[in-house]
């Protein structure tokens, strides 16, 4: 098994929980395919999706739309594929508004390691005109992932997460998720842990100094996250556990409930300390190193 397979599995289950969700949400939703002439297995595999739920979308409108690249396949009852050739700035902003995708559930995929160059700004910012908007973008081994969850911000989508799918010591693809909205954060977060072990492909935390590897689990292991807290409570010194539980959703690969954990470790531990002592370890409880 590869990275390859991994990304495929990880757009597959989103998008099979995606569709239903945003037809459930407005009559119509709009998927675009990025850098398709690259990326045509997983352009197929995420039409294959839309196929197979042709069920859901009677009655509803969901397009699909596969920018840079022909995509072989029809629609269905209430679905429709285009595809646009080109992947200049001016394609993309046509493309989206040809497909209807202003104030309409969107969800775009952009695997760039397929072109060897992140999305622009512009490309970016046509996709977050979406209500709700959603991204995935794939970027090749030792991108700067600082500025590529800026970029993400600064076209419009202010809750950003990274994942590094490696193999090896070396650096490994990185996969970032970008949405508005903070629930569709958690559902992925979720669905990164639930997906299928593929031998040889495990996480790394971009943000774990250590770069630990972590093998894909329900339960993953709490070490870089315990590393992760400690160093962003000896930076802000006594903190929320709310805000706590918001920067392991945010910031690093783990889930909000992943945090409660590590906490209540440190905790029984004695490593940090809690203002009130006694108590449920609620939003409002205080943590300090």
């Amino acid at each position: 098994m590869s990275v390859a397979d991994v990304k495929r599995e990880i757009l597959v289950r989103h998008l099979e929980a995606w569709a239903p969700a945003a037809l459930h949400r407005a009559r119509r939703a709009v998927y675009v395919h990025g850098y398709a002439e690259s990326t045509q297995p997983l352009a197929a595999a995420a039409l294959g999706v839309f196929t197979e739920q042709s069920d859901l979308v009677r009655g509803r409108e969901l397009a699909m739309v596969a920018v840079g690249g022909e995509l072989d396949g029809a629609g269905a009852a209430g679905l429709s594929v285009h595809s646009v050739p080109g992947r200049t700035e001016d394609v993309w902003g046509l493309a989206l508004k040809a497909a209807g995708a202003a104030r309409v559930p969107v969800l775009g995929f952009l695997d760039a390691t397929a072109v060897g160059e992140p999305p622009t700004a512009t490309m970016l910012s046509a996709l977050a005109t979406g209500k709700p908007a959603e991204v995935i973008v794939v970027l090749p081994g030792a991108s700067p992932v600082s500025q590529a969850r800026d970029e993400l911000r600064q076209a419009g989508f202010p809750l950003v997460a990274a994942v590094e799918l490696a193999v090896s010591a070396e650096p490994g693809e990185v996969l970032l998720y970008a949405t508005t909205l903070g629930k569709h954060l958690e559902g992925f977060k979720d669905l990164l842990w639930a997906v299928d072990e593929f031998a040889g492909v495990r996480y790394r935390d971009p943000g774990d100094p250590e770069r630990h590897l972590i093998d894909i689990s329900l339960n993953p292991h709490p070490g870089p996250l315990r590393r992760e807290l400690l160093a962003h409570l000896a930076e802000r010194g006594e903190v929320s556990v709310t805000e706590l539980r918001t920067f392991a959703l945010t910031e690093t690969v783990y889930r909000a409930a992943d945090a409660t954990r590590v906490l209540h470790a440190l905790l029984d531990a004695g490593t940090v300390t809690r203002r009130p002592e006694h108590g449920r370890l609620g939003g409002d409880v205080l943590i300090s190193g």
